[in-house]
């Protein structure tokens, strides 16, 4: 139960900073769904990956590459998932800025 309503506060998350956001498109709710579920699986799958590869560029830059490779996953899922667009880098980088406020947000709510 607890995985299924951490799916769905993220979905809203998803969809609440796609309207938020110019540049980002999302066709409903249930593309909110398959997003957070590909961005989980990216995260959990890819991320770590990267995080390793780019270890030393993450560490001159005083781990800011991170959030490059965030906007890096989000471009990735983006090209995966129909209904979700995302127009360029900077509004990668930005939605997942924004991503992480509200997603804070809502699990305070929840």
């Amino acid at each position: 139960m607890g995985f299924i309503l951490s799916w769905l506060i993220s979905a809203l998350a998803i969809a609440i900073t796609a309207y938020l956001l110019p540049g980002v498109r999302l066709s409903g709710f249930l593309a909110a769904m398959g997003t957070a579920a590909v961005l989980g699986l990216v995260n959990a799958i890819i991320k770590p990956l990267l995080l390793i590869l780019t270890l030393p560029i993450t560490i001159i830059t005083l781990g800011l590459f991170t959030l490059v490779i965030n906007a890096v996953l989000i471009m990735l899922t983006s090209a995966i998932v129909p209904g979700f667009e995302v127009s360029g880098f900077w509004q990668a980088l930005l939605f997942s800025l924004v991503l992480v406020v509200v997603n804070y947000l809502l699990g305070l709510i929840f």
